[in-house]
């Protein structure tokens, strides 16, 4: 794993009127990932976008598209998500009886394929899966809405899937509350992967997003050279 840490900033919180534009920006501005927050009201109490978006925003960049699906059932819909143009496919561990046949169905479509665990979950639910992941997704809030504060009680759960993964080539990535006062925590702990939305688009505009992008991920170099 490269000593660079990776920023993924979440377009939930894009102006919505002008996606593909914000997409834009934020490529140019420095993002590693463009990360998708896909809600369906159901998993998570709240509704975002669907395939459709997703399609129509994939030629405005070349970057990694990393889609977080926060939706139950969820084997119905993976080609269909796979098709829209995402890189990279993460389910959450509740969102389904059978984790492992969701995994395979992700790398069937040749994707990367990722799992995401709530705060409340113990990590010890992907233990037997190690072998299909590319990622672990840490929600450091609990899902459904952008803006919510970090809970760090999460830092001891990324050191503890860190210690789980060992020497394995899964990225750690962390979803919530992430801001340069927080961003060194998890870093330090063992994320490489950094999703932001509130703390990345604030500010508005191309300028802003770097400065804010460049902000998160010194300060988690920093912390991830000590």
């Amino acid at each position: 794993m490269t000593t660079k840490t990776l920023i993924a900033p979440s377009v939930l919180s894009a102006d919505f009127s002008r996606l593909g534009d914000e997409v834009e920006a934020i490529d140019r501005a420095g993002a590693d990932w463009i990360h998708l927050d896909v809600m369906d009201g159901h998993f998570v109490p709240n509704i975002t976008f669907g395939p459709p978006v997703i399609k129509a925003i994939r030629n405005r960049t070349k970057k990694l598209f990393d889609c977080h699906l926060m939706i139950a059932p969820v084997d119905a819909y993976l080609a269909a998500f796979a098709d829209a143009g995402c890189d990279s496919i993460t389910v959450h561990a509740e969102a389904g009886p059978h984790l492992d046949r969701s995994l395979q169905a992700i790398k069937a479509l040749g994707k990367q394929a990722g799992v995401s665990l709530n705060p409340s979950t113990p990590e010890n639910v992907i233990e037997y899966v190690l072998d299909r992941l590319d990622l672990v997704l840490l929600m450091t809030v609990n899902p459904g809405f952008g803006g919510q504060a970090f809970i760090p009680a999460m830092v001891d759960k990324v050191k503890r899937v860190k210690a789980m993964i060992g020497e394995r080539p899964i990225r750690i990535e962390i979803d919530g509350g992430v801001s340069p006062e927080t961003a060194p925590l998890v870093a330090a702990a063992g994320a490489d992967v950094l999703i932001a939305g509130a703390a990345i688009f604030r500010g508005g505009g191309e300028d802003a997003y770097r400065d804010n992008i460049e902000a998160i991920r010194s300060a988690a170099d920093a912390a991830r050279r000590t």
